[in-house]
């Protein structure tokens, strides 16, 4: 059975460059936790992160992970305020800024409180989840947060974040769990 966020290809010359820069890693974490408590978006924060180190194309991109197992937590449907029959969406992807792997994500969403576009979206392009649902105007409640690992992330996993997203009413529109690698935190320390 493999990893829940099993580790994809990452440019090895590029991964060494930032893992010699991570000396003073906890000061990276620190930084990027701060970054993303100042966005809804995780997707915006990891835009910011790319543009503060000089990354000419700071745009993310949602690569999907394949071939890998993802267990719902045990509270979905009633963190998501659903009934259990009410369809869900997963999106489990590798989050990158260029040829760097930022993060792995697990994402499970209630289609329902989407447009149709939106939900086209998500089955059919590379785009973030953050950004296709971004005009609803969601907010992120951070859950949890662990500076190191989390469950079934990847050995280079520095911080782990569990956040809803809600809508402006109150509703849960997504759960979603977050795996922030080495590439994330490391770079400028």
């Amino acid at each position: 059975m493999g990893s829940r966020f099993a580790a994809r290809p990452v440019v090895v010359a590029a991964l060494a460059s930032l893992v010699a820069c991570t000396a003073a890693g906890e000061s990276g974490v620190a930084r990027l936790e701060a970054l993303l408590a100042q966005h809804d978006s995780a997707t915006l924060a990891l835009e910011d992160w790319c543009r503060s180190q000089g990354i000419a194309d700071p745009r993310v991109v949602a690569y999907p992970v394949l071939g890998s197992t993802v267990r719902a937590p045990d509270d979905l449907r009633e963190r998501l305020g659903v009934s259990a029959s009410e369809p869900l969406g997963l999106r489990h992807v590798r989050l990158a800024c260029g040829e760097l792997t930022l993060s792995y994500a697990a994402n499970w969403y209630v289609p329902g409180r989407l447009t149709p576009a939106m939900n086209a979206a998500l089955a059919n392009t590379t785009t973030p989840f953050g950004k296709v649902a971004a005009p609803l105007n969601f907010r992120r409640e951070r859950i949890a947060s662990n500076q190191g690992s989390g469950p079934g992330c990847p050995a280079e996993t520095r911080l782990f974040q569990r956040a809803l997203l809600r809508l402006p009413d109150g509703r849960a529109l997504a759960l979603v769990e977050e795996c922030y690698v080495t590439a994330s935190s490391g770079r400028g320390d």
